[in-house]
């Protein structure tokens, strides 16, 4: 990785780090529908007309349905809940349970069949899971039922946003289908967040924390998001996702005082270490080459070899449509 690569990728990993505790503080004033709105209005200032000077909005458009469902599941249920369940759960908490987004992702491929599991990424969803149950078990003792049920949706929604990429929006540039997210995810939000006003000025502390998750870790986060894929590959840019809750524990630890016992030290571990064995692509099965009839080799269709292809057929090495909604932005 060249040295700009690992600028973009430190930079990403804090942006996306950060949001956890910039939520945490503007909570303490604002709705959750008025922080959803006021972070994807905002978003949508900047976002909308980059997409539209680019190209991007009309051909994201054309699957306007695909676009409404990934806006639902990946932007409009999570934060809203997760704006909420902020108010009771610890900032830090909040990241390492987010970071459980790559089990779900591999349950989500097996029961909609498009991938399978091998005794690696197996054994790397039931560490994670025993990661949560660490966290949920010790460190959030006397916590709401409400709140980890709705961090269960965020962390599902989050999965579901990039299998919708994936499979719905395949092709589509990912600068559209951001851009169009927010704004549809604002105007649904406006009148709402209207109802939601503050009843008496904000606290300076809230304004620069609402004001910074919407310009860095939405406008700029998505920006070198993108410039991170182009200089390093959407697979590296997937391993940002280990950096995330390590700065969100950092930050909730550090700022807000909050605790970092034990539990929680081993449910960071179990997590992180599940997460990795689960994402990681099953390795391909060995399949025995049948020799053509004039002597030649072939593959197991019948083709002649020479033109390396996944398991799905596809030439290896180019950047998936999907990598911008490989990682939830928080």
């Amino acid at each position: 990785m060249t040295r700009r690569g690992w600028a973009y990728f430190v930079a990403v990993g804090v942006v996306w780090g950060l949001p956890y505790l910039l939520i945490k503080i503007s909570v303490r004033e604002i709705s959750p529908p008025l922080l959803v709105f006021i972070r994807t209005g905002g978003a949508s200032v900047v976002l909308v007309p980059l997409a539209a000077a680019r190209g991007a909005l009309v051909p994201a458009l054309r699957r306007w349905r695909s676009l409404v469902l990934y806006t639902i599941a990946e932007l409009a249920v999570p934060w809203v809940l997760l704006f909420d369940a902020e108010r009771r759960l610890p900032s830090s908490l909040s990241g390492l349970l987010v970071a459980a987004v790559p089990l779900v992702a591999a349950l989500l491929a097996l029961l909609t069949g498009s991938d399978h599991l091998d005794l690696r990424r197996m054994v790397g969803i039931v560490v994670g899971i025993a990661g949560v149950g660490v966290l949920v078990g010790f460190s959030v003792a006397g916590t709401h039922v409400l709140s980890l049920l709705s961090m269960l949706v965020v962390v599902v929604g989050y999965a579901l946003g990039p299998w919708v990429v994936d499979h719905r929006l395949r092709g589509v540039p990912p600068l559209g289908v951001i851009a169009w997210s927010v704004l549809l995810c604002a105007i649904a939000y406006a009148p709402w967040a209207m109802l939601n006003l503050p009843s008496r000025p904000l606290s300076g502390s809230v304004v620069a924390s609402a004001a910074t998750l919407t310009v860095v870790c939405t406008i700029v986060a998505f920006l070198l998001f993108f410039a991170l894929i182009a200089e390093v590959g959407a697979m590296r840019a997937t391993l940002v996702t280990y950096v995330n809750p390590a700065v969100a524990v950092v930050l909730g630890v550090t700022v807000l005082g909050e605790p970092f016992g034990p539990a929680t030290a081993a449910g960071f571990v179990l997590i992180l270490g599940g997460c990795y064995l689960a994402s990681r692509p099953p390795r391909p099965r060995a399949r025995r080459a049948p020799v053509g009839p004039a002597g030649g080799l072939r593959t197991s269709d019948g083709a002649r070899p020479g033109g390396l292809r996944t398991s799905d057929g596809a030439r290896p090495g180019g950047l998936g449509d999907d990598a911008p909604g490989a990682i939830p932005a928080p």
